[in-house]
């Protein structure tokens, strides 16, 4: 028997509609891989790739012969849409990759599932559709992606099988890379013939609204195992996206993808009764957010538990700059004692406090390079007298949750003193998702009464031995990730659509 070729490929971009538009740059400084890089980086014990695909290539090589055929891997943080060019670029590379190996026996693609284009909504799906076509009708094709994930008929279509992440914060990335990898194995085998279907709902929440460890976002995608394990191995994969509905896409919607080992009609029952569920249950993907006010006065309670609050408008991880000031300006104004704060993307600060050195006092400027785009709105300058109180490279191994054994390069960076907070300033924009963005600068996040982060969730996983769900607050800040969908104009999203559209309708078609 010969080893399978299977070719390995990826573009991965979240994409936030008004943000900034993603180039090649973006994905060159995050993640780019040709060819063999791609195995090397794969089989190295803390990858800087996204760990499904790495967990895949490993899952490949300890389960039997193959043949991999590594043609591009290349992710950028969440942004805007890709430019044109850049898509483009990316997708003749893949294209002539494939041409040049075939003939092929599967393609795998680690991609995100929520990118858009400057030229068109779905690229995602383009790339699915290509693919397939590249590959021809008989190799199989294996899909993995973010449960954050827009999932069109286009990126379902073409596939054998498609593999969500199950958890948020994502934690499971390696399992799902694993789970893609076998799956294949049997298809190989041929133990399966799949069968795959999908619904989507107009129902399009607020990513703060689709945690995993409670709630109703966790508790289907519990139902959806626990259907999955009841058909005794008749069914090879659940998985239940959340969406991302800053993309503002016609994709957009809660959206479950059942694949059957081999029966299409037991796939789409069961794709049916997990969304009629989720239906069912749509009132309850709302939450309220903590006021800025009532934030900042909590911040200057007397006898009161630590607490960690999310700047929930200006999440990195969801295509936020990185820059709003409206938190930061509200508690120094209120001169909040105790607060660590991160992190702060500008690049022009940090290089000013790495220049003047460790304990030097100076006027910081945040914002001072901002421009006029409209992804600029809500990055207000704000100046405050500091002290330089801390000073790294921004590189470390991440420790828990997101970017835990993930290396992570932050570029310059400092720990400014203002007032009674401590403040974080990044050279390269990220979510604080990890306490290393902290503890670089041995900063004790035990002592602190408040903590301030730029995340939306991921920050839950990083910060758990700190702070519990029970002292956690999001706080409703404004920016490009504004979980209060009402203030923000959406263009491409399908209306009516809830929670925007209380009147929102939907029913199985059975």
């Amino acid at each position: 028997m010969t080893s399978p070729r299977v070719a390995i490929l990826g573009l991965a971009l979240e994409s936030n509609r008004w943000s900034r538009p993603a180039g090649e740059e973006d994905f060159k400084s995050a993640c780019w891989l040709e060819g063999d890089a791609i195995l090397r980086e794969a089989r190295q014990p803390t990858p800087a790739m996204p760990m499904e695909a790495a967990a895949f290539v490993k899952t490949m090589d300890a389960t039997g012969p193959w043949e991999p055929v590594p043609i591009l891997i290349a992710t950028s943080l969440p942004a805007g849409p890709i430019e044109q060019a850049t898509f483009e670029q990316v997708l003749a590379c893949i294209l002539a990759g494939l041409e040049a190996a075939l003939p092929l026996d599967a393609a795998y693609i680690c991609n995100h599932g929520a990118m858009t284009a400057t030229h068109m909504f779905d690229p995602d799906g383009e790339i699915v559709t290509r693919v397939r076509q590249a590959i021809g009708p008989k190799a199989r094709l294996i899909l993995t992606l973010d449960l954050h994930a827009n999932i069109s008929e286009q990126m379902v279509a073409p596939c054998d099988i498609v593999v969500g992440y199950r958890t948020n914060p994502h934690v499971d990335m390696i399992e799902r890379g694993e789970e893609a990898a076998f799956a294949l194995r049997r298809m190989l085998a041929g133990l399966a013939e799949p069968k795959t279907a999908l619904v989507r709902l107009p129902l399009t929440p607020a990513s703060v609204n689709l945690l995993t460890n409670a709630g109703p976002y966790g508790e289907l995608i519990d139902y959806g195992q626990k259907r999955q394990a009841e058909h005794s191995g008749a069914i090879l994969n659940v998985s239940i996206f959340g969406g991302f509905v800053f993309s503002d896409t016609p994709k957009n919607g809660i959206a479950t993808v059942v694949t059957a080992r081999n029966d299409r009609e037991l796939a789409q029952a069961l794709a049916n009764e997990i969304s009629e569920r989720a239906w069912a249950m749509r009132s309850r993907f709302r939450k309220t957010l903590m006021p800025v006010a009532e934030a900042v006065a909590h911040a200057n309670a007397g006898k009161r538990s630590p607490v960690i609050y999310a700047d929930s408008g200006d999440n990195p991880g969801g295509g936020g700059s990185g820059r709003t000031t409206e938190l930061l300006m509200a508690l120094y104004a209120v001169g909040a004692r105790d607060v660590i704060y991160g992190s702060f993307f500008d690049a022009a600060l940090a290089s000013e406090a790495h220049k003047l050195g460790k304990g030097a006092r100076f006027l910081a400027r945040f914002n001072r390079d901002r421009g006029q785009a409209p992804w600029e709105l809500w990055d207000l300058p704000f100046e405050a007298e500091a002290e330089v109180v801390g000073l790294t490279d921004g590189q470390f191994i991440g420790k828990l949750g997101l970017l835990q054994g993930r290396k992570v390069n932050l570029g310059p960076s400092a720990a400014l003193r203002i007032g009674g907070l401590t403040v974080v300033v990044i050279s390269a924009r990220c979510q604080t998702a990890d306490p290393m963005f902290f503890e670089m600068f041995g900063i004790d996040i035990g002592k602190a009464r408040t903590v301030v982060v730029k995340s939306r969730g991921h920050f839950r996983a990083g910060f758990r031995p700190w702070f519990p769900p029970e002292q956690v607050r999001e706080v409703d800040t404004a920016g490009l990730t504004s979980p209060v969908l009402e203030r923000l104009p959406f263009e491409g999203l399908r209306r009516p659509s809830y929670p925007l559209d209380e009147d929102a309708t939907w029913a199985s078609c059975g």
